[in-house]
């Protein structure tokens, strides 16, 4: 695969400044810098140096010294103006998100990491309401877009360096869940009503990735299972198919795609189909291993190796001298850096505890293979099955299938046995003329030989016996065609009668009040353990909104520097209330997984019994729904014994008048033979009387 051509990347336009009363020369060669990595630098510079100037000089929305700035809108290209140089900051850094995907698209494939970076410091540290391309739900498309760009330009490095191939499948099953989490987001309707005509283009090259990079995850998947000594043979035959069932979805997917895709599905389906192809046949005839099923071997879990790079607008090694550093004192600035850093490193401390238990929290729901919503299924039992209430409604507008099934194999039936009546009196027939030569043989001896002996016999016996043979044939077949139709017939009745008796022959489980109130029980507990999930969900969004609108800056400014640690500490105590409502539900958790697990453990017999109705269920569904569909295979094949009975009747009719004609004359030639004997022989000598 390290020869597979590059995928194309998707890249963002940049945007157009308008009018903002800064010096003109500084406005120009901020706005229009080359595409090219010092367009980068130029750009961090520009942001850097309004970060610099906004802590000094009253340029925010609504104080003093605010200003219009004004952007073009990148989807409506409408121009937007706002009073507040955040506004220029967003938009410079909006543009170096959009420099750094444009550079990363192109054929160096670096830079994806410095777009998220960007992308995500904006959307974590601006107002979203500047303008529709800065708005939270684009922002956090573009970030994933970038990330997931970002793991693909690893992913071919790591497959031209020839990683190891468990390695290559982790990195490759990251970039699905980046794109799948892009896909979620291009899906949803605001977020399609912001992005307009392009949003087609960008989903369906994202879908086509998904299934692609999740193809070259299976495959690198059955790679390794190659590589494996145990089991090996049996495991890469199911990776490797289910690889190429992807890649054949990301085919289905790639219709109108640029030439490097078509380029890029063609290459791959060659190794993956040479791979499955050779892998099969090697199973097939040497190993003969069971293949399994695909959902019981190991799940490929993502390894997410790259990430957002942070921006930091006052690095001087990026931004350069302040040259606004003689208007206030820095000191201000760097305290607010200081607080700045005070606060994520809160928010670290606090997601480093939500993430170890929401890790012990997958891995033991994983592990226990409950879902809320079908922990019982019981609202299942309550109604007949769309596929099967389908099959009910097409059976009453034909009331007469069971009879007219039932009729056909009477025909059947009949022809059947006349058939076999006429072929067994040809055999009777042969079978006397045969035993008569035989006793005339005996009186004489011998039969002389005679012209004019009857001819027709052999025929006859000949095509007897080819009938005969089909007529064995046929009445296995025959014999198959009656069992068949009594396996279905009584299927058939029960679906054309009433649909309570369909509903009556359906399973349903039987259920003790103790058993309903384990379920219950089971069900009020995985209904706490999503509260809890819902409730640290939100109140790691509050401490996040939280942190984001924070900014003491002002009281920095008039707090003298001996101050600045007390300040701080006083500052960071707004957040307590909510560590403490954050610790008490971590805590929790502990206590509703052991619930959990004593409500499973009461939970196991009644699961077993839910299961086995549900297969009986199923199965009775199937079954039904396969003797509705058989029904026209029957009438079919009933149809096709008559034609070849009411032929074969008709030949063994005229087969039996020629067999007794032809025994007629069999007999009249014996008579002939045996006068004609007589004739020849003297007559007997006169005896002398006895003494």
């Amino acid at each position: 695969m390290e020869a597979v051509p590059r995928m194309p990347m998707i890249w963002l336009d940049l945007k157009e400044a308008g009018e903002f009363a800064f010096n003109a020369a500084v406005k120009k060669s901020a706005v229009s810098v080359p595409r090219d990595f010092e367009g980068c630098s130029t750009l961090r510079k520009y942001l850097g140096q309004l970060h610099f100037l906004q802590s000094r000089v009253p340029m925010g929305s609504g104080q003093d010294a605010a200003v219009p700035v004004t952007w073009t809108e990148i989807f409506s290209g409408k121009a937007v103006t706002h009073e507040d140089i955040k506004y220029e900051q967003a938009c410079v850094l909006y543009n170096l998100g959009a420099l750094h995907s444009m550079l990363g698209a192109m054929d160096k494939r670096v830079s994806e990491e410095c777009a998220a970076g960007a992308f995500t410091y904006l959307r974590d540290h601006f107002p979203h309401s500047y303008s529709v391309d800065m708005s939270h739900q684009i922002l956090s498309l573009n970030i994933n877009l970038m990330l997931g760009q970002a793991q693909e330009c690893l992913l071919e490095k790591s497959m031209l360096d020839n990683r190891k191939s468990f390695l290559v499948a982790r990195i490759s099953a990251q970039v699905v869940d980046y794109y799948k989490e892009a896909c979620r987001a291009l899906e949803n309707s605001e977020t399609a009503s912001l992005l307009g005509k392009i949003q087609k283009d960008w989903k369906k090259l994202v879908q086509m990735k998904i299934y692609y990079f999740a193809a070259v995850a299976h495959l690198h998947m059955g790679k390794q299972a190659e590589e494996q000594q145990k089991f090996g043979e049996r495991v890469k035959v199911i990776y490797f198919q289910s690889a190429l069932d992807k890649l054949n979805e990301a085919i289905k997917l790639a219709k109108g795609q640029p030439e490097t895709v078509q380029e890029a599905l063609r290459f791959t389906m060659d190794v993956i189909g040479g791979k499955y192809n050779s892998a099969k046949k090697d199973n097939d005839f040497i190993y003969h291993e069971a293949v399994p099923a695909l959902d019981t071997l190991q799940s490929v879990k993502g390894a997410p190796l790259v990430k957002a790079l942070p921006v930091n607008p006052t690095d001087p090694a990026v931004t350069g001298p302040d040259i606004f550093a003689k208007l206030v004192p820095m000191a201000a600035h760097e305290a607010s850096s200081l607080y700045s850093e005070e606060k994520a490193k809160l928010l670290r401390d606090v997601m480093a505890k939500i993430e170890a238990k929401n890790e012990v929290l997958d891995q033991f729901m994983d592990s226990m293979q409950l879902d809320p919503e079908t922990v019982d299924n019981l609202d299942m039992y309550e109604h007949i099955p769309p596929v099967l209430m389908e099959k009910c409604a097409a059976l009453s507008v034909r009331p007469d299938t069971v009879r007219n099934l039932v009729q056909s194999m009477q025909v059947l039936s009949g022809v059947f046995t006349d058939v076999e009546a006429s072929l067994k009196e040809i055999r009777d027939l042969l079978e006397e003329d045969e035993a008569q030569e035989k006793k005339l043989q005996e009186l004489l001896g011998r039969v002389p030989p005679a012209p004019g002996s009857p001819p027709g016999l052999a025929e006859v016996s000949k095509e007897c016996s080819k009938y005969l043979e089909l007529h064995e044939k046929a009445s296995f077949t025959n014999t198959e065609l009656h069992r068949a139709m009594n396996l279905h017939l009584g299927n058939l009745r029960l679906l054309g009668g009433p649909l309570e008796q369909v509903r009556a022959a359906l399973p349903t489980p039987s259920l003790s009040e103790d058993d309903k109130q384990v379920l219950q029980n089971l069900k009020r507990i995985l209904a706490k353990v999503q509260e809890m999930r819902d409730q640290r969900l939100s109140l790691e969004q509050q401490l996040r909104e939280m942190i984001q609108k924070d900014d003491i800056t002002t009281s920095l400014v008039t707090t003298d520097r001996s101050e600045m640690k007390k300040l701080f500490e006083e500052q960071l105590k707004k957040y307590d209330q909510l560590k403490v409502y954050l610790e008490q539900n971590l805590a929790a958790q502990e206590n509703v997984l052991k619930a959990l697990t004593d409500a499973n453990v009461k939970y196991a017999a009644v699961r077993k019994a839910l299961a086995e109705v549900e297969h009986k269920w199923n199965t009775t569904v199937q079954t039904l729904v396969a003797s509705y569909e058989a029904y026209e295979d029957l009438m079919k094949k009933s149809q096709e014994g008559k034609d070849f009975y009411t032929d074969l009747e008709g030949k063994a009719a005229k087969l039996l008048e020629r067999a007794r004609a032809a025994c007629q004359a069999s007999e009249a030639h014996r008579q002939q033979l045996l006068e004609r004997e007589l004739k020849k022989q003297p007559p007997p000598r006169p005896t002398a009387p006895k003494p």
